[in-house]
């Protein structure tokens, strides 16, 4: 039941992101571009996904899920030096290329080469964050 639940949201989630032109790397890029051809749409989309977002939230406090032991707790609302630097990384990444995680992955099937290139390298990037991560964890203490 979870595994099908799981490729349902997936499916739901990939079309989604393809009907509104999310794996469109130019309309994402114009999306970026405020001081030359702004394409407003992502703003709309993501005013699309907080709104129902908030509502969920609302309505899993005290509740069980379908195919699961809990829901996941909030996320932390702390802006941490950690939050900071892996935002500030994702978001050059995400205007150098277009794309973030969601749109890389459902973009695979037509992205060609490129899609599959920026998918690897972005899972380089994934695996290599924690260690990075503790590097600078204990240069800072050190220092």
């Amino acid at each position: 039941m979870r595994l099908f639940i799981a490729i349902v949201a997936g499916g739901l989630f990939g079309l989604g992101l393809h009907l509104s032109g999310m794996t469109d790397t130019n309309r994402v890029q114009g999306f970026l571009d405020i001081f030359g051809a702004w394409d407003p749409t992502l703003a709309f989309v993501m005013g699309g996904a907080i709104v129902p977002m908030a509502v969920a939230w609302r309505l899993t406090l005290g509740r069980k899920p379908l195919a699961g032991s809990m829901f996941p707790p909030r996320p932390s609302t702390e802006i941490t030096r950690r939050l900071v630097i892996g935002s500030v990384l994702f978001g050059i990444g995400w205007g150098l290329v277009g794309l973030c995680p969601g749109p890389a992955m459902a973009s695979l099937g037509y992205g060609g080469i490129p899609g599959v290139v920026f998918l690897v390298a972005m899972m380089v990037g994934m695996a290599a964050a924690p260690r990075v991560s503790q590097i600078l964890d204990r240069r800072t203490a050190s220092a």
